[in-house]
């Protein structure tokens, strides 16, 4: 069962955060939030606190046990930018974008990554599974 919690509107470029999302993606989430606590990046911080808001999902809402999931997707996207005009010489302004992010996690459990697993396997198999060919006569008539 996927659980998923949104974040949006974090003041936060998306490249920046993209940067901690890379380091926890499909881990635990007991091991991703442990990871979260000690990055020294300003991200962690909103990212860790919307693991444990979807943790808390799992466990109020669907009465489950927050360490059978493990982080299915972590997406992190651009949120709308606001531009604010900076001063120059002459007369002149430069444009300086803000720009935000949103983050959407989704969380599964680990019985759901191995059926994904053996499914994924199993379409393998086929597709390398030598086919049958039919024999078919050919003849050498010129």
């Amino acid at each position: 069962m996927a659980i998923t919690a949104k974040l949006q509107h974090l003041k936060i470029t998306a490249r920046k955060v993209r940067l901690v999302a890379d380091v926890v993606r499909n881990k635990s989430v007991s091991e991703a939030e442990a990871i979260l606590r000690f990055t020294p990046k300003k991200a962690s911080l909103p990212m860790l606190k919307l693991l444990r808001s979807a943790m808390a999902t799992v466990k109020n809402t669907y009465k489950a046990d927050p360490a059978d999931y493990y982080i299915a997707r972590l997406m992190v996207n651009d949120g709308p930018m606001s531009e604010r005009v900076f001063p120059r010489s002459r007369g002149r302004a430069d444009k300086i974008a803000k720009r935000t992010s949103h983050i959407t996690l989704v969380l599964d459990t680990k019985t759901a990554q191995k059926k994904e697993v053996e499914k994924d396997v199993k379409i393998e198999d086929a597709k390398t599974a030598p086919k049958k060919v039919a024999k078919t006569a050919v003849s050498n008539k010129k």
